[in-house]
């Protein structure tokens, strides 16, 4: 079987859920194509699709003959993706000026064509006048619409641009040919009415209403937009190569420092506030910036191999993604705009033949044309997209990678959450808590002895010790499997284990605590006593709490043994605890809280917790952990501050009610808005009122989406 790649495509020309739903039923037919999600909010398309069976370039085509367009390149292009952001963004710009300018024209001319035709006595000429500024107005400013729609037509289609594009026209020339024939529908004393005011001003507020709704989307997109701009430029630097890094540049590379100690802003990649200490041996990422110090760093990865480029990778694929309630608003898309077009001609029929009174060919059309205007779809088709687009972008704005649409809805639902310990709980490195000592003499002797070593517990007992402390020379070093070190010092021998050579109560309390307890001695006394753990972070314990407030039931499942875990889990305040745990035992556990009627999440950081992430409802990995684990996840903390976890359920649910009421208002309008329009209140909708309240609707939806980003 050949190799599928996954890639974001930027669509150009989509207007609707209509036009979502035809160019993503058009990429899914070509051969090759595995899976498609196509999102309004973004203008992308996500596409999975075999190379060897269908190039980027076919794609391309095949849409541009369903009347939109792709913007593709080279398959083989490795910073394709980014190149296509560059060009698509470009091109958004361009024709958002454009747009703009055809407002700003079509506002005047509506104006100008309604105080000539409301507010002026008829003069010799009137008509004609309004003719040439109402043509302006339809077919210069608003030729956008009457082109995308007649690209529909020829592929027996229908979409938003079909309805504005039929509204106008049919007011339009309506009116001309009253102006031609104006007794035909009116006689000598009372001239056919004209609509040009009607034409001209559908055409300049629904222009109005895509402008005021590209702002609002653009702003949803902020954070990928954020992301990108930390991209350094173009970099000759190579894995293997050793840069400097000024204070106040911009590390371009992912590596590790070599010489040089400084503070980092991380804020963008990590949401943490506070910049990273960097010193010796510390991790630095691409297009996070150096505050204080000269940095000396070896590169490990550039270009698309960053932790960058992979967050921005995961943004853009879960912002072009479709939650599930997506899928059904784009079917009822799909058919919405045919039907609307029937209710349309229904309404002209019946106000034309059938209305007892206030009918007639001229009421029935304007009846008509208000039920066209008033019923795009736009406000349904964005109703979802931009609330994802938002809350996914809010998310990564804090360290909150979330991998799609489907992930960022159900963490609403989590009242489970089952911690690993090792780097999930804890920092997953050994420090000393505690120590007490005896013999001061012997701290170089002990610091000669910890460097010799590679006992996992040695690099913490080295970091123990205090600067100025110097190392003894010693010999005859040797490793005690299952018992600890030994060495001699000026022919005295002194070992480091976990026993003494007598009894040592401190030690004994802190064994009792649940630490891990180590002993320096000489052949006869104890010289000093640790107490070791791995350290609790820092935000631990405070997110748990919350999670317990907010009536998540939380456990802490371990490899470790029976006193370490219980031990962390009482510091963290978990009160279930399993020890001594296998990692698929620890998968068994989340599918028989499952069995529970329990929406589970799982958050680990190991290769280990791969399986439980996978069982789990919602994975949760930690950013420095393993790369299974975070392929595995379908959320990924990127700093790994547990705080970060009820921040992301309540995110979750702010998106999901932030939906529910953008599709409520939107239902709503659409239910109330086309009877209304029709006259089945006895009221007569203005074809312009209609026309404002259509474009109000989208921008109303849109600007509710934007308030996920605060």
């Amino acid at each position: 079987m050949n190799k599928t790649v996954k890639r974001n495509f930027p669509v150009v020309g989509m207007g609707c859920a209509a036009c979502v739903n035809r160019v993503e039923g058009t990429i899914k037919e070509q051969p090759g194509v595995v899976s498609c999600a196509v999102s309004l909010a973004a203008n992308s398309a996500q596409v999975e699709y075999d190379p060897a069976t269908v190039k980027a370039a076919d794609l391309k085509k095949a849409v541009q003959e369903a009347g939109y367009d792709l913007i593709v390149q080279d398959d083989d292009d490795e910073d394709s993706d980014d190149h296509l952001e560059e060009e698509a963004e470009e091109l958004r710009r361009k024709d958002y000026v454009k747009l703009r300018r055809d407002m700003v024209l079509a506002l005047v001319l509506a104006a100008a064509t309604m105080i000539l035709q409301m507010g002026f006595k008829p003069f010799y000429g009137r008509g004609l006048v309004l003719f040439l500024l109402a043509a302006l107005a339809v077919f210069w400013c608003g030729r956008r619409f009457h082109r995308l729609a007649f690209s529909q037509i020829r592929h027996l289609r229908a979409n938003m641009d079909t309805l504005v594009s039929l509204s106008t026209l049919i007011s339009f020339f309506f009116s001309v040919f009253n102006l031609i024939f104006p007794n035909v529908a009116g006689s000598a004393d009372s001239p056919a009415p004209l609509y040009f005011d009607s034409a001209a001003m559908i055409t300049a507020f629904i222009l109005a209403g895509r402008v005021l709704e590209e702002r609002a989307k653009y702003g949803t997109t902020a954070s990928i937009r954020k992301l990108m701009d930390l991209r350094p430029r173009k970099d000759k630097a190579k894995p293997g190569d050793v840069i400097k890094v000024k204070p106040g540049e911009r590390i371009p590379v992912d590596g590790t420092v070599l010489e040089g100690a400084s503070f980092v802003d991380e804020s963008l990649l990590t949401g943490e506030p506070i910049p990273a200490e960097k010193y010796r041996g510390a991790k630095v990422f691409t297009g996070t910036i150096n505050q204080k110090g000269v940095l000396r760093v070896q590169v490990e990865k550039t270009g698309g191999d960053t932790l960058l480029a992979g967050i921005i990778a995961a943004v853009r694929d879960a912002q072009g993604s479709k939650a599930r309630i997506q899928r059904t608003v784009d079917k009822v898309a799909a058919v919405f705009v045919p039907v609307v077009i029937v209710i349309a001609l229904a309404t002209f029929i019946y106000w034309c033949f059938f209305a007892p009174q206030g009918g007639g060919f001229g009421n029935a059309l304007l009846y008509m044309v208000s039920v066209l205007v008033i019923a795009c779809p736009c406000s349904l088709g964005l109703a979802t997209p931009t609330a994802i687009v938002a809350g996914i972008g809010n998310g990564a704005d804090k360290g909150i990678l979330i991998k799609d649409a489907d992930a960022l809805q159900t963490a609403r639902k989590i009242n489970a959450l089952v911690f690993d310990k090792t780097g999930t709980l804890t920092v997953g490195k050994p420090s000393v808590i505690k120590s007490e000592w005896y013999a001061e003499r012997g701290k170089g002797i002990l610091l000669a002895m910890e460097q010799a070593s590679e006992h996992p517990l040695a690099s913490a007992m080295v970091d123990s010790l205090e600067e100025g402390v110097e190392p003894k020379e010693i010999s005859g070093f040797a490793a005690i499997p299952g018992v600890g070190i030994e060495a001699s010092y000026m022919g005295t021998r002194y070992f480091v284990s976990k026993s003494a050579p007598e009894r040592c109560e401190t030690g004994e309390n802190w064994a009792s605590e649940g630490y891990t307890v180590s002993y320096f001695c000489d052949e006869d006394n104890v010289l000093a006593v640790f107490a070791i753990a791995d350290t609790l972070k820092d935000s631990s314990a405070g997110a748990v709490a919350e999670l317990k407030e907010m009536g998540v039931e939380v456990a802490m499942l371990t490899g470790d043994n029976a006193a370490s875990a219980s031990f962390t889990a009482s510091r963290a305040g978990i009160d279930t605890v399993m020890s001594g745990v296998l990692p698929g035992e620890k998968a068994d556990y989340v599918k028989r809280l499952q069995s529970g009627n329990k929406f589970v999440a799982m958050a680990g950081d190991g290769i280990n917790d791969s399986a439980a992430l996978a069982t789990a409802d919602v994975g949760i990995a930690m950013g420095q952990g393993s790369d299974i684990a975070m392929d595995t996840a379908m959320v990924t903390i990127v700093s790994s501050d547990l705080a970060k976890i009820p921040q992301l359920i309540r995110l979750s649910k702010k998106t999901s009610r932030i939906i529910a009421e953008n599709l409520f208002w939107a239902m709503v309008y659409n239910v109330l808005a086309i009877p209304l329009a029709a006259g089945a209140f006895g009221l007569r909708l203005n074809p312009m009122i209609a026309a404002a309240c259509m474009a109000l609707s989208s921008v109303c939806v849109v600007s509710n989406s934007l308030r996920l980003r605060k």
